[in-house]
């Protein structure tokens, strides 16, 4: 199975027009583990967009987002058989897939980075071994860490969702398997939760 080798998201063929009705993304997939490529990149073309957008806004790197977004297609094809609707919705397995590749990613340049900033240290002399910038931002990480243990588990599995995980309040939602109205206000009261933790902190 070979996916497009530019990524295109949600780009119609030329000629075609657009679906009048959203397809049935859980038959497409069941479709897919039987080795279905129409039915793959028809599930391609109706959910490539919002993937993408996921893990744009993980990766905040256009090119990168699209490389990761390629490798999470490749692998929702591979483990397609895997999907069981009765954990979830198909988008929610899609996007947890793409999610956790955009974490990987995210990872794997933190890492380099920090290989690379080791051996600068390392090749050069330094004046001192760590400097106040980084003694602060080391305490408040720890401080935010603390506040978030404060929180609930729901309040916490939501705001981490939200602002660590870059979901969107309809997204959080999908994926908890709850109403957008219960995953705002758990948003929002783990949020003054956590403000108000970190403002007794100070």
């Amino acid at each position: 199975m070979v996916l497009m080798s530019a990524f295109s998201p949600g780009s119609p063929a030329p000629g075609e027009s657009a679906a009048p009705r959203q397809p049935d993304l859980s038959e497409l997939l069941r479709a897919s583990a039987r080795g279905d490529e129409r039915a793959f990149a028809a599930l391609y073309d109706a959910t490539s967009r919002r993937l993408y957008g996921l893990v744009l806004r993980v990766v905040r790197d256009p090119a990168q987002a699209e490389e990761v977004a390629q490798e999470a297609f490749l692998e929702i094809w591979r483990t397609s058989a895997r999907f069981d609707p009765d954990r979830g919705s198909a988008m929610s397995w899609m996007m947890t897939i793409a999610h956790r590749k955009a974490v990987d990613r995210v990872r794997s340049a933190e890492a380099a980075s920090r290989r690379d900033d080791t051996w600068e240290a390392t090749t050069q002399d330094r004046a001192y071994d760590i400097t106040a910038e980084e003694v602060e931002r080391s305490l408040d990480a720890q401080r935010v860490r603390q506040a978030l243990a404060s929180l609930t588990e729901t309040q916490r599995g939501a705001v981490q969702l939200a602002y660590f995980g870059g979901y969107t309040h309809n997204e959080v939602a999908a994926l908890l398997g709850i109403p957008l109205g219960t995953a705002k206000t758990r948003i929002r009261d783990g949020l003054i939760r956590l403000r108000d933790t970190l403002g007794m902190q100070s």
